[in-house]
C-alpha cells in the first residue's frame, strides 16, 4: 500500500489565518446591509433590462 503524503496543512493554514487576521485600517468597510442592498439593486436592474429589451 502506498502511504499518503502529508503536506503540513496546519502550518500553512496558520499562515493564512494570520494573513487574514490583519485588517488594513485604510480598507473600504461595508456593512452587510449595504452589500445586500447593492445585490438587490443589481438584480432589479438586470430584471428590468431583460423586461425592457428582450432578445
Amino acid at each position: 500500500m502506498a502511504k499518503d503524503k502529508k503536506t503540513g496543512g496546519f502550518q500553512s493554514a496558520a499562515g493564512l489565518i494570520r494573513y487574514f487576521d490583519n485588517e488594513d485600517e485604510k480598507a473600504l468597510k461595508l456593512s452587510p446591509v449595504v452589500v445586500m442592498a447593492l445585490c438587490a439593486v443589481t438584480i432589479a436592474i438586470v430584471v428590468l433590462a431583460t423586461a425592457l429589451f428582450p432578445t
